[in-house]
């Protein structure tokens, strides 16, 4: 049995709550119809912010015994919510938080964030966090539960990072913790 990302969606609504990003809960509660865009996205970022996206996305979820977010295809899932799912003031979120993060590593490193080491980005990202920039609270927010959301619905993040059993199996309830070597999703 194969899940999909609609169905992955909508257990993440249980996860976020009420704090869903808006273009989230729009795919969440969407019903489909024949004009749905399954094809290519729209285009919404210039090729620096492409590429942006992916280092930073890749900082919040690296590369590890198992593979990051640019394995798991989470900056085209990105670019997918906010061309297809968000409104112009979900895209400005997102938007203006890459100029801020850009701007700020240019005053602070001389280069831009995307030429940064993966510590000046650690830097940026963790002062965007602590609202240390220019809309950067919604923006790390917002970003962040894009970065988790595409990665725990990818094949990766499905089958890889988790382990995926459409049936538990038998119900030991003895069973040691200590035996268990993934989280289940189901």
């Amino acid at each position: 049995m194969v899940i999909d990302r609609r169905a992955a969606l909508v257990g993440m609504v249980g996860i976020f709550g009420a704090n869903l990003f808006a273009p989230l809960a729009r795919a969440v509660g969407y019903q489909p119809n024949p004009a749905i865009n399954t094809g290519t996205p729209a285009v919404i970022f210039t090729p620096a912010q492409r590429a942006l996206v992916g280092a930073l996305s890749e900082r919040v979820l690296p590369t590890t015994d198992t593979p990051g977010a640019i394995a798991a295809g989470v900056p085209e899932y990105i670019e997918h919510m906010l061309g297809d799912w968000a409104v112009n003031d979900d895209r400005a979120t997102i938007l203006d938080g890459l100029t801020a993060i850009d701007a700020r590593s240019m005053a602070d490193y001389k280069k831009p964030a995307l030429k940064a080491s993966a510590a000046q980005q650690d830097a940026l990202l963790t002062l965007a966090m602590n609202g240390g920039l220019p809309s950067a609270i919604p923006f790390f927010q917002a970003f962040r539960q894009l970065v988790i959301t595409g990665y725990y619905t990818s094949e990766i993040g499905i089958t890889q990072e988790r382990h995926y059993l459409p049936v538990p199996g038998d119900y030991d309830g003895a069973y040691l913790y200590s035996k268990v070597k993934r989280i289940f999703s189901a």
